[in-house]
Formats: C-alpha cells, structure tokens, sequence
C-alpha cells in the first residue's frame, strides 16, 4: 500500500508586525488656486487598517498621500503617527514603504537586490539580509526568482518585487498609490487577492489610494470618499453602499435611481405628482439638515411590474417607460424612462419575464430599501 503524504503548511514569515495609528487632523494643501487641493481633512486610520482614499481624478486622494509620506508639506493642519507629529520630517525620516503603478524597480539589479535595497540602505547584517529577502519573496509567491532581472518577469511579477520591497523592512505603515492601475483587469484582480492576503498576514496598516469603486469596495476595511479636496464620507464598504450620507456617494459608489426631491422629507415625500412612504430610518443625517434633498434606490432593488399588473400596497411605485434591456448572463440590466426624463436602472434574475424596449411598467420598492440623502 502506497504512503500517504500530508501537506506541510508554509511557514508563517517572521517579519516585523508594525499596526501604526495614522491620524490627519484639519489637513490643507493649497498651492495658490481657486480652491485647496486637499481642504481642511481630518481622518484617522487605526493600526492595522486597510483604508483607501477613494474618488474622481482631482479630489485630493493623491495629494492626502503624498502628504502623509512626506512628499508634499503642509500648508496647515497636523499628521501624526502613534501620536507623534511628523509633519516636518523628510519623506526618509517617516520610515513608511511605499508602491506606485509604475513598479519603480532598478532594471539593472537582480529581483533579490532590489529587494534587499531598503535593507541595505539601512546598514542591516548581511545574513539578516539575506533571512528577511528570502522570507519576504516567500510570501509574495516569487521564491527561486532571486537571480532574475525585472527585464524578466511579467507586469504581475514586476508588481510583487516592488511589493516585497516596500514591506521588507517592516515599515510603519504601507502607502499604495494606485498600484494595480497599468495591469489588465484579470490579473489586477489577482493582485487585489495577494495584497489583501498579505496585509492579513503582515498586519500593518495600510492606505491605498485608487479612483476604481470596485477595487476599493473589495479590498477595504474603510474606505474615505473624496469631493473636492474633502472627505465626502467614511465607513466600511458595505456602509457607503447601503447608508450614503449624500448623493455623491450614492452615486459613485454603483448605479442608482435618483428622484430629486423638492424639500426636506417629512413622513412622506412628492415627486411628479407622486406621493411616497418615508421610514425615517432611511434617512441619512445630513438630508436631514440639508436645503435639498434626493431619493435613491439601488438597482437591485427596483421590482419591475408589467402595465397593469399589482404593485404590493405598501411598496412605493413609479410609472416608467423601459429604454433599454441588456442580457448579462445571470442577470438583465433594464434602463428605465421616467417622467421627468430621469433614466432609472434595475438590476432583474435572468429567468424573470422578459421586457420589451417601451413597453410601460411600473417600478417599485420596499420603502426601507430606499435611502434619503442630500443633494
């Protein structure tokens, strides 16, 4: 009878653990325009988080990073690091790894060699070199590529040696700007995997920055949405989605159907001649104290019943027109015409009744699947 083998797990790497609390308090960077790159930010990211500064190109994401690493100085407002001011320290002083888009490897250098830069750079023993080289491309899945030079690998594996470099001293804190943005979408998506799996295994806090709601919505702990040199919002990903504050957030984090409403609801609100259940539990704070406010509903949420078929009596329903259909596979997208010229969206099962572009329906929802938010 053959042996039996059992598989030997690999063996946890041994690299320093370093959780380290990252807190902005009234942050501006103001190079002289008509508004702050980066407008009075206050954040704090906890040690060990996997935070990420999200938003369109322009809202400050970049500028915040490039503050906390010491590249840019402050016009004002405080950045300290487990309680310590680094606001005046050079970039080299703030012992912080970090990871662009663009790999920044030396071409002429072994895969090992660049790794072993920062270690170098440090006057750190050879053979503790060495140890902490080995354990670090162990645990980007590049061992017995030590030799080769990034002329070599692949973009995938070009990202790993730079990944590997920034952790391998055990900085403070890890600062990713958009990493994974020069790769195709296959292999940015196995890259999201790696590096959530090793800050799982590292525990370092990390802060990454992409404008990608998907990228930042399946690797982060909390996520801060950026507007306009502010932070929009701040809350897990499932928070953003589900709870918006505003109608930015609503509307860059996935698809909805918004109906602009004119005031602040009360029990119920009007749209078009439509009245609609509120529960108060939907609505955000900051509707609360806002001038004007906005009903949104996600799209899978949205119920589409055909002309004249029931509508649950206490689900809130509009009329619409359907504009568009597309087949997704296991699921249709349907794009819907309402009366103001809004263009609604539902996300329907593809074994659900087929839709025939301009057929008349009636969208409807759950009350407590809408949310109220400012506008």
């Amino acid at each position: 009878m053959p042996a039996t083998t059992t598989a030997v797990p690999p063996v946890a790497p041994t690299l320093p653990r370093a959780g380290t609390e990252i807190r902005l308090t009234d942050v501006v960077k103001d190079y002289g325009l008509a508004v702050p790159a980066v407008d009075g930010v206050s954040l704090t990211i906890e040690p060990g988080e996997f935070m990420t500064l999200l938003g369109p190109s322009g809202s400050g994401k970049t500028t915040t990073l490039n503050l906390i690493a010491g590249f840019e100085t402050l016009t004002s407002g405080h950045i300290a690091f487990n309680g310590d001011d680094v606001g005046s320290l050079p970039p080299h002083k703030r012992n912080l790894g970090m990871l662009f888009q663009n790999y920044a490897l030396f071409p002429h250098l072994t895969v090992a060699q660049n790794v072993a830069y920062p270690l170098r750079e440090r006057k750190v023993p050879k053979a503790e070199i060495s140890r902490r080289v080995a354990e670090v491309l162990e645990l980007v899945q590049l061992p017995g590529r030590d030799d080769d030079v990034p002329a070599q690998l692949s973009g995938g594996q070009q990202q790993r040696v730079a990944l590997a470099r920034a952790i391998v001293f055990g900085p403070k804190a890890l600062l990713l700007d958009e990493p994974l943005g020069a790769l195709d979408r296959n292999l940015r998506g196995a890259l999201q995997a790696e590096i959530q799996r090793i800050h799982r295994e590292v525990g370092s806090t990390f802060v990454f920055v992409t404008h990608d709601q998907e990228e930042a919505m399946s690797l982060s702990d909390r996520i801060a949405l950026f507007n306009s040199g502010r932070i929009e919002q701040v809350g897990t990903p499932e928070t953003l989605y589900k709870a918006p504050e505003t109608l930015f957030t609503a509307s860059f984090l996935g698809d909805s159907t918004v109906f602009e409403l004119a005031h602040v609801p009360g029990s119920s609100v009007g749209w078009c001649g439509h009245t609609w259940a509120v529960d108060p539990r939907t609505v955000s704070d900051r509707a609360r104290a806002a001038e004007h406010a906005a009903l949104v509903v996600r799209p899978e949420d949205v119920h589409i019943a055909p002309g004249g078929a029931a509508v649950p009596p206490d689900a809130n329903g509009v009329p619409a027109t359907v504009a568009e259909v597309h087949y997704l596979g296991s699921y249709r997208t349907v794009a819907l015409s309402h009366a103001d010229g809004t263009v609604g969206r539902a996300r329907l099962d593809a074994s659900e009744t087929q839709l025939a572009v301009g057929q008349p329906v009636t969208a409807w929802w759950r009350v407590e699947r809408q949310r109220i938010v400012a506008r």
